[in-house]
């Protein structure tokens, strides 16, 4: 039996302030260019206001690529065109400035965390810091069995929430959250297909490194018998994530929830940050309101699982690689959102009508007081004619 209660996170996830939401809207109007004509970054502006509690919006400063790594058993089917167990090689090349969101994430000056939740290799071949909340090597091949046993789920979604901890303890203002995996692809289709009530079919895409027909039809099947025995576990997210998650999706489950707890906002990347949003969803139905939805990878889990939260993506690059490289791209216009609702001035009618009131006001005080002072006057004098 698990000790975490998931039931805690519906009361401790509040939406983004409401109240400083409208505060926000009023600011953009008075601004010199007319509401609407910024398109989304109107919308984008006054969502960061309410997330900070902040008018007018701070600057987005200290962003931080978050991605968690694992091996999916599942891989062993041959679902995937990447070898089983080879996570590990991509993270080295991302730590070593060669993966896409290395590149991206050096020309925008943000720092990237790699997250080693069950990677299939020596935790040797790993920096320390990379791999100090393993939960196991690998896991299970969920369309015969459990990814992981209940106790590993819980280690793994409390792993989560301790980095969403480290991270917002740390000052960062932004996460963009992305995954390193192999297989992982075939793990989210299996994840949305349950909580969306669909078909395999319907969520089995081709993945980060596109496959040919023959690995797309053992991936359905694979996604099939997995959603067998996912079905009889809809109602214990813990338990789902057991059975037919893996230790880096019950880890992002957790940091999303815990993000939202702690007021973060986080950029979604592809179908299998996606994956663990609809599951977190499921956990705690305010959560969605503190993410963003980065780009539409063409992944058709991802587009079911992004309707399902109302999640509009940001961009159309149909960047699938994953690894937090499409959710990183969005980030600039994100930025781009804050800086022109902070940034653009108040139009001078506006302000000098604001000076004119305050004119109005104080002569209203003036005037008033004066009639005080009269009333008090004539008071005084009817005392004296009734004595």
């Amino acid at each position: 039996m698990s000790s975490l209660n998931l039931d805690d996170f519906t009361d401790l996830i509040e939406r983004p302030d409401g109240g400083v939401r409208r505060d926000a809207e009023a600011r953009r109007e008075r601004q010199i260019v007319p509401p609407g004509s910024l398109g989304r970054l109107d919308d984008l502006g006054e969502w960061l206001s309410a997330a900070q509690s902040a008018v007018p919006v701070r600057p987005i400063e200290r962003p931080r690529v978050v991605l968690f790594a694992g091996d999916h058993g599942v891989a062993e089917l041959g679902v995937s065109a990447r070898p089983a167990g080879s996570a590990g090689a991509l993270v080295r090349e991302v730590l070593g400035g060669g993966r896409p969101v290395s590149v991206l994430a050096r020309r925008l000056g943000v720092p990237v965390r790699v997250v080693d939740m069950s990677l299939d290799c020596d935790p040797d071949e790993l920096p320390a810091e990379v791999v100090r909340h393993r939960v196991r090597r690998g896991s299970g091949r969920i369309d015969i069995e459990d990814a992981l046993t209940l106790e590993e789920a819980e280690a793994a979604f409390r792993a989560g929430m301790a980095v969403a901890d480290e991270e917002a303890d740390s000052g960062t203002d932004l996460v963009v959250l992305g995954d390193v995996s192999v297989g992982g692809t075939t793990v989210a289709g299996v994840l949305i297909a349950a909580l969306c009530g669909t078909d395999a079919s319907v969520v089995t895409g081709r993945g980060g490194l596109a496959i040919d027909d023959l690995a797309w039809m053992r991936k359905c099947a694979a996604i099939r018998d997995a959603l067998r025995r996912a079905r009889p576990v809809l109602g214990d997210q813990l338990q789902l994530l057991a059975s037919v998650g893996g230790a880096d999706i019950a880890a992002m489950t957790g940091f999303l929830l815990q993000s939202a707890v702690r007021k973060t906002p986080v950029i979604l990347d592809g179908v299998v940050v996606s994956a663990c949003a609809l599951v977190a969803q499921r956990i705690a139905f305010r959560a969605p309101d503190w993410w963003l939805a980065a780009h539409d990878s063409g992944e058709p889990g991802q587009a079911k699982a992004l309707d399902r939260m109302a999640l509009e993506p940001l961009l159309t690059q149909r960047v699938t690689v994953g690894e937090g490289t499409g959710a990183l791209l969005a980030l600039p216009v994100v930025q781009a959102a804050a800086a022109l609702a902070a940034e653009l001035p108040e139009k001078p009618e506006v302000a000098g009508e604001a000076e004119k009131a305050a004119d109005v006001a104080e002569v209203a005080d003036v005037a008033e007081g004066a009639g005080v002072a009269e009333g008090a006057g004539v008071a005084e004098v009817d005392k004296e004619e009734i004595d």
